[in-house]
């Protein structure tokens, strides 16, 4: 996420509580994208430096654990810039134009100077921050399917420039011995049934084969990815878009929830506050007096019933407000009580962290060291590929 001020109930619905469900079942990377960030608030950083750790703080109080999750400053792992840098070499210029969200957001941040190369640039910083960590999944809406996609392109052609090696077989055939007889006959069998066959099926099985290897390393298991599929050595694997389940979260205005529409209620929001601001929300024009009936679909407020009201609720605040049998100020007190419930532990999570504020400075430094050591060991293979390093 990028620290570009507090974090709001938006945030929360549409990836925080992903990113709470996620840490489960995989390994988890999550960082503050403070680079990111500069490439829309440059001329005023402030916001930045003032939100990076209260955003984690945030995360932490919502749900995200350190113990499940590393937890990192992008800024904090130079690697990022470095392999930003490396990738921008062989990454044509009409790649990044032609990004849906290039223009898209050009449009809607007018008030901006976007003529930069760091706004042109950033899906490239994007997918480094990816294949940095060689993930195997991005959480993404369907709107940022395209950014994942455009890294899969970079890591396609990063592997085809930079995956072949003099001694490949040789280095094959050693890392399919290390996996004993009959597990490199299982492996032999999968690769002969995918590349003669087409045999998808024989593909994923061979994967999940040597995702159960312990006795062969990361490099060893990279070249036998790339030589089951018949693509040479995968050094920067290529990600798949994980398209999450996320609410549509209103504003307070019945637009979608965006400070850019000043209609956010803050994860911190006092209570007082959002008691007025969901009392003072539009409601159906026609509602005119307390005796006039409406209709919900016509209601700002009746889409946040859609996230926080269970059905049969919604069922009688529709025929009461059809009838006129409920006002609006009744039927706006389901939705007060709810953020408020889901607000108050969050709330008091956060008080807690910010008592100890040192303790949250320790978490993120332990995510920054966890997060660089991997960083490095990519960065290894990378300049040995591209001719930057001395070591054979």
């Amino acid at each position: 996420m990028r620290p570009t001020g507090p974090l709001h109930l938006g945030h929360y619905h549409g990836v925080l509580k992903n990113w709470i469900e996620l840490q489960h079942s995989y390994e988890c990377f999550y960082f503050v994208a403070d680079w990111h960030a500069l490439t829309t608030h440059y001329e005023d950083p402030s916001i930045i430096a003032e939100s990076g750790r209260d955003m984690v703080i945030d995360w932490l109080a919502a749900g995200v654990n350190p113990g499940n999750s590393t937890l990192f400053v992008q800024s904090r792992i130079p690697e990022h810039a470095e392999l930003f840098t490396l990738l921008s070499m062989i990454t044509p210029l009409g790649w990044l134009e032609r990004v849906p969200s290039y223009k898209d957001q050009q449009e809607k941040l007018k008030d901006r100077d976007l003529a930069t190369f760091g706004f042109l640039g950033y899906p490239l910083l994007q997918s480094a921050d990816i294949l940095m960590y060689r993930a195997g999944f991005v959480p993404v809406g369907e709107d940022q399917v395209a950014h994942v996609e455009l890294t899969r392109e970079i890591a396609r052609r990063f592997n085809h420039l930079y995956g072949s090696e003099p001694d490949f077989e040789d280095k094959v055939n050693a890392a399919i011995r290390k996996m004993g007889k009959k597990n490199a006959k299982l492996y032999q069998n999968a690769r002969k049934r995918y590349q003669e066959q087409g045999d998808t099926d024989a593909l994923a099985i061979g994967g999940a084969l040597l995702d159960s290897q312990q006795n062969i390393s990361l490099s060893d298991r990279e070249r036998l990815l790339g030589y089951l599929d018949g693509e040479g050595r995968i050094i920067l694997p290529e990600p798949q878009s994980l398209l999450t389940v996320s609410s549509k979260m209103p504003g307070t205005d019945g637009q979608k929830m965006s400070k850019s529409y000043n209609n956010t209620i803050a994860l911190r929001e006092d209570p007082d506050s959002v008691v007025r601001k969901i009392k003072t929300m539009p409601t159906d024009p026609a509602r005119v007096r307390r005796t006039d009936p409406g209709n919900p679909e016509k209601c700002p407020v009746w889409e946040f019933h859609r996230v926080y009201t269970d059905e049969a609720t919604k069922a009688e605040l529709t025929i009461g407000c059809k009838t006129a049998s409920i006002g609006c100020i009744d039927c706006k007190q389901y939705v007060i009580d709810s953020i408020l419930d889901e607000l108050k532990p969050i709330q008091q999570r956060v008080a807690e962290y910010v008592s100890d504020l040192s303790a949250v400075d320790a978490i993120i430094t332990e995510g920054c060291d966890a997060a660089r050591d991997a960083a490095q060991d990519t960065m290894e293979e990378v300049r040995k590929v591209m001719g930057l390093s001395g070591r054979k």
